[in-house]
């Protein structure tokens, strides 16, 4: 039993690429229209690619299903592993009392609340997502606007369009790395070129921030801050490309807008503190902020200090990072894969699939540390095993329909990725031609759309980028980077990221609410992103991308 997918199923590449967008269909219907919960979504969405895959696809039965059950285990482990352990560890925090001295402590830096947003949702933020990745930052940074005094949907989309772009450098650079490995490329001119996309962009988003937190009043008052902090993150991270590897450059730009921000907050108030107080956390921003001891800023900041310091070593110190992914264990998948491990999926050009191989990273997952360093924290705040283990199983209850949420969104993404779908709608967007450059974003932003990852739509759509590129004369390099940037915009909307979201805030069930409203921010960056991928591949601005070689 073996699955190799034709691109053209119905015999014309447009009709097959916009049947085999159905699925992705059904889930945006049914949750930006119908306000359906995620998880039912989900699980029709699931249900919609199966009957693709089976139907159209021709994928055999057996092999369908266990393309699905694959996604749904990769949604609960590493995904929603990460979610759980980072809100877990925020949680433990909050139960010891010590994140009460945390918040004293950032209105010592700021009593506005829309500056505390800045710091934490881009420049905090950016700084674990150059760490951890997948999702852990956007569930902490989450409940950290929370617990500033952020409604939960405001705290949500404030830290989904701060992350935007961060992601292509996320993870150590992960969905970079990925690209420069699957196309041959020098990983050091890809980032250089990513670079230059997000830093063209980046320095805007702080001030979008402001709009959202505090509508334009906010903007009118605090513009200078969110200024200097969005050039100081993209000086920094076209400065750091050209200097550093990739998996250091995000790290950089996040300290510098973080220091930039901090020097500037100390040299200029914004106005209208106290009313933004009021207007987004209820409550008056205090005249003269409580003083906090020492001893006590130093216990607040410490869980997020060893946070940094653990993914530092974990995954800048080679031998330990080696000894780590060392006990990973590989699985090769069920019906997917022979007994004489011949791997039975192939993409429309004979070649194998990577994914039908399960990677149980049982310690060297992002969530694991978390946990462990979660567990470090508890003890060292003194509580005991018993009331850490309460923390931990109020989460997973909390969380459990978000559980399912991931798990549906993950198993749609591989019937589509495994079945030929994705491919197909990917050669369909590449036959635009000449054109192609202003659209080749777009297939980064439905890959994440689908996949809720960045390093997943670089693997998917990297190798189809370079080939359109070389075939319409612009510079492959251009295009693969652009597919990871596209990708990045679009992880704002992805179901997926929904739901870690909305898991982070106490939003569980109103994924659809947070889709309305990230979906705005997610097409406008993309329309602008389009325009600089577009003017790139052109003479006008195409003397900013170096050329091969």
């Amino acid at each position: 039993m073996e699955h190799q997918p034709s691109l053209i199923p119905l015999g014309s590449l447009w009709l097959s690429a916009l049947v085999a967008l159905l699925p992705l269909v059904v889930v945006f219907f049914l949750l930006g229209v119908l306000r359906m919960k995620a998880h039912w979504a989900g699980l029709i969405g699931v249900l919609a690619s199966l009957g693709v895959a089976v139907f159209v696809f021709q994928m055999p039965t057996p092999m369908a299903l266990m393309a699905a059950l694959e996604g749904g285990t990769f949604g609960l482990f590493p995904i929603t592993w990460i979610v759980l352990c980072a809100i877990f560890l925020f949680e433990l925090t909050v139960a010891s009392g010590h994140h009460d001295d945390l918040m004293k402590a950032f209105n010592v830096i700021s009593p506005d609340p829309r500056v505390l947003g800045v710091f934490i949702a881009f420049g905090f933020c950016a700084l674990l997502e150059s760490l951890a990745g997948f999702g852990a930052p956007v569930a902490i940074c989450g409940v950290m606007l929370v617990a500033v005094g952020f409604k939960p949907w405001k705290a949500a989309l404030t830290v989904l369009v701060g992350n935007t772009f961060a992601v292509p450098y996320g993870a150590m650079a992960t969905p970079l790395l990925t690209g420069a490995n699957l196309t041959n490329m020098p990983a050091e001119q890809l980032s250089f070129i990513v670079s230059r996309q997000t830093g063209l962009m980046a320095w805007v988003v702080p001030l979008v921030l402001l709009v959202i937190m505090d509508g334009f009043k906010g903007l009118k008052e605090v513009w200078p801050l969110a200024l200097a902090v969005g050039l100081g993150y993209s000086a920094a991270v076209m400065g750091a490309a050209a200097v550093f590897s990739p998996g250091l450059v995000n790290m950089v730009a996040a300290l510098v807008s973080l220091a930039v921000g901090v020097l500037v907050v100390r040299i200029w108030k914004p106005d209208g503190a106290s009313a933004a107080a009021v207007r987004l956390t209820g409550k008056e921003a205090p005249r003269e902020p409580e003083k906090v001891s020492g001893a006590k800023t130093l216990a607040a900041l410490y869980p997020y200090a060893l946070i940094v310091v653990v993914f530092i070593i974990t995954q800048l110190v080679a031998p330990i990072k080696t000894a780590l992914a060392s006990t990973d264990i590989k699985v090769l998948w069920p019906f997917l894969w022979q007994d004489n491990y011949r791997n039975m999926v192939f993409n429309s050009l004979g070649r194998t699939v990577p994914s039908t191989v399960y990677n149980f990273q049982w310690l060297s997952s992002p969530g694991t540390l978390l946990f462990l360093t979660a567990i470090v924290i508890g003890l060292s705040f003194r509580m005991s095993p018993v009331a850490i283990g309460k923390v931990f199983a109020t989460q997973v209850y909390k969380l459990r329909w978000t559980f399912l949420t991931i798990a549906s969104v993950l198993a749609l993404a591989y019937v589509m990725n495994l079945s030929g779908q994705t491919e197909t709608i990917g050669n369909w967007i590449a036959g635009a031609g000449i054109v192609f450059p202003f659209l080749s974003p777009v297939l980064g932003w439905l890959g994440t759309a689908v996949t809720g990852s960045g390093t997943s739509t670089t693997a998917l759509f990297s190798n189809l980028q370079y080939t359109a590129g070389s075939q319409i004369g612009v510079n492959p390099a251009l295009m693969v980077a652009t597919n990871t940037v596209g990708g990045a915009v679009g992880k704002m909307i992805s179901p997926q990221t929904l739901a870690i979201a909305t898991g982070g805030v106490d939003m569980v069930g109103e994924e659809s609410v947070l889709l309305r409203k990230s979906l705005p921010w997610a097409v406008g960056l993309l329309v602008v992103l389009c325009l600089l991928a577009g003017l790139q591949a052109l003479p006008v601005l195409g003397w900013m991308i170096p050329s091969l070689g």
